[in-house]
């Protein structure tokens, strides 16, 4: 039988500082091949040859996955500055409206890291350029050294709302997650469902209100050990059985309540 097509958006990066390839890290595919039982379809970023159409009629759904590159500022009207970061703005060319398209018409969608914030802005959120910056956050990002197993660790605990989506999806209000962002939302779009924040405060599990299909997204990196662990598993089953039914041509959500 057919399997589910989940396109997984892509970074652009260079091979031996020369040959620009889209790519998405081995984790993403694992995760969607092996947890939701779809095929995945790495997308290029690269609005000239891409159509926003012609994806939504190959993919039944979509992953928008971390990267190091950030949503440009003036994508939430504000300017660039030092602390913004790289940028990638291919990506936000095909991701944003991706993803408005995907709301409007109730094809799931999961975001992750980037993702999440890509979500965020699409949906009309600004974002802080450096939440370690601001007081009383922590930080973040990435630790610097140590093993991938060491930079993926489990490092705080989010806090979803009683009886909300995500608190349903994963059986337990408050769980560990892993963390390896730089940025965050700083003022939440009118349609932003914020229901899981981190112990500082920094949200971490938003999804869009009154949206026809699934749109959970989340701050960190459940595509870390997606087959095992018991937080990342039920996220991306969640998204799976949402997809598994728009391509049976089955409509529905996840209620917020």
């Amino acid at each position: 039988m057919k399997r589910p097509i989940v396109g997984i958006i892509s970074n652009q990066h260079l091979i031996n500082d020369q040959f620009m390839v889209h790519g998405a890290a081995h984790i993403n595919v694992e995760a969607i091949a092996k947890v939701t039982g779809c095929l995945p379809l790495i997308v290029p970023t690269a609005p000239s040859m891409i159509d926003i159409d012609d994806l939504l009629a190959t993919c039944d759904g979509f992953l928008f996955t971390g990267g190091r590159a950030n949503v440009h500022p003036s994508e939430y009207g504000e300017e660039e500055t030092p602390a913004h970061g790289a940028f990638d703005r291919d990506r936000d060319g095909i991701s944003l409206n991706l993803i408005r398209a995907c709301v409007d018409r109730g094809q799931p969608i999961f975001g992750i890291c980037r993702g999440f914030q890509e979500v965020a802005v699409a949906m009309g959120s600004s974002l802080h350029p450096e939440i370690r910056d601001l007081p009383g956050r922590m930080n973040h990002r990435m630790p610097p050294d140590g093993t991938l197993e060491e930079k993926f660790a489990l490092r705080h605990e989010v806090t979803f709302s009683e009886n909300g989506v995500f608190h349903r999806v994963l059986g337990a209000k408050t769980v560990m997650t892993n963390t390896l962002h730089g940025q965050g939302i700083k003022i939440a779009g009118p349609r932003i469902a914020i229901d899981g924040h981190a112990p500082d405060g920094t949200p971490e599990a938003i999804y869009v209100k009154d949206a026809p299909g699934f749109t959970l997204s989340v701050q960190w990196h459940p595509e870390w050990n997606a087959q095992a662990d018991p937080v990342s598993r039920p996220l991306f089953t969640a998204f799976g059985a949402a997809v598994h039914s728009w391509a049976k041509g089955e409509r529905g959500q996840l209620k917020s309540a």
